[in-house]
């Protein structure tokens, strides 16, 4: 555990190290995403005007940013070990940089945390999604079905679970909610939550054992990535509905084929029944010219004679 000192000194050398642009980047509630290439062209994310040119940095002022967060991270640099990845004590923001020989020049990207939460009403009343599918996922919470959101990077998947989670807890103030990340991005505010985070070393499959055994009533995971998904599935399925996860695909169908992949990592058996008995609604969620929309609210039923039957 790190002194409270320690801990103030590694931020004020954090701040130091970013210099007073990137600290107000990171504070700005707009910035989505900062991001370094290695020709030393710093790209800068924002809310309804996409990514832009922000000048640029020095690779030898990289290369110290990078070692300082290394540091505050309790992770090893070097050309062994070119790659360090975690949470920036400077607000939680999820930090990835890499060093030669991975890359030419230091390279880094800083994903902002939100601090903001948009409520589902305000989906629905800017026009983000329609009353038909504001109903449905509204409906599917309510009944404890179980919910993916998929789409791309940036589309709004964290952005749009959060707003789940706030339905949750506004509908069902008692449940109890296990939530496993490894970055923390949904905020849970329930009186009985407990929060799990997996890493290198503790993997989301483990976690997802324990959670069994902690009796909850929902079980939420941030991201599914690899072969963990047949386990959350199984989970879903063995008396825990009403739980959420986010993936990346570019549409609701794709989720299911990306949830197949994911569940290939794991066995080889085919799992479209399991999934299709798992997965209640799938929620699309595309990033375009004029933001973000919720593209599509899918129901699936049932898999059968070799197909998703949908609703």
């Amino acid at each position: 555990m790190v002194a409270q000192g320690t801990s103030h000194r590694l931020i004020r050398k954090l701040q130091e190290v970013f210099g007073l642009s990137l600290c107000d980047a990171l504070v700005d509630p707009q910035v989505i995403e900062i991001m370094l290439n290695p020709d030393g062209k710093l790209y800068i994310e924002r809310l309804g005007s996409g990514m832009k040119a922000a000048g640029t940095v020095e690779p030898g002022r990289a290369e110290v940013l990078i070692g300082v967060v290394a540091h505050a991270l309790g992770q090893e640099v070097n050309e062994r070990k070119p790659i360090i990845s975690g949470e920036l004590p400077l607000g939680g923001h999820r930090f990835e940089g890499l060093l030669p020989p991975a890359v030419s020049a230091p390279t880094f990207s800083i994903r902002r945390r939100a601090v903001t939460r948009v409520p589902l009403q305000d989906y629905l009343a800017s026009g983000l999604m329609t009353e038909a599918q504001y109903r449905r996922i509204l409906d599917a919470i309510t009944r404890r079905q179980n919910i993916v959101v998929c789409g791309g990077t940036g589309s709004g998947k964290t952005t749009l679970a959060n707003a789940l989670m706030l339905e949750i807890q506004r509908l069902f103030p008692d449940d109890r909610i296990v939530l496993i990340e490894d970055t923390v991005e949904i905020e849970c505010a329930a009186q009985n939550c407990v929060l799990l985070r997996s890493s290198d070393e503790i993997a989301i499959d483990r976690l997802l054992k324990s959670t069994l055994r902690l009796r909850p009533d929902r079980i939420l995971v941030g991201e599914v990535r690899d072969g963990a998904a047949l386990t959350l599935l199984k989970a879903w399925n063995t008396g825990h509905p009403g739980g959420f996860t986010t993936l990346h695909a570019n549409d609701a169908r794709k989720a299911l084929t990306r949830l197949e992949q994911l569940v290939c990592e794991a066995t080889h058996t085919p799992m479209q029944g399991v999934i299709a008995d798992a997965v209640d609604l799938i929620v699309s969620i595309r990033r375009t010219d004029h933001g973000r929309r919720v593209e599509e609210v899918l129901g699936v039923e049932g898999f059968d004679h070799g197909q998703y039957r949908f609703t």
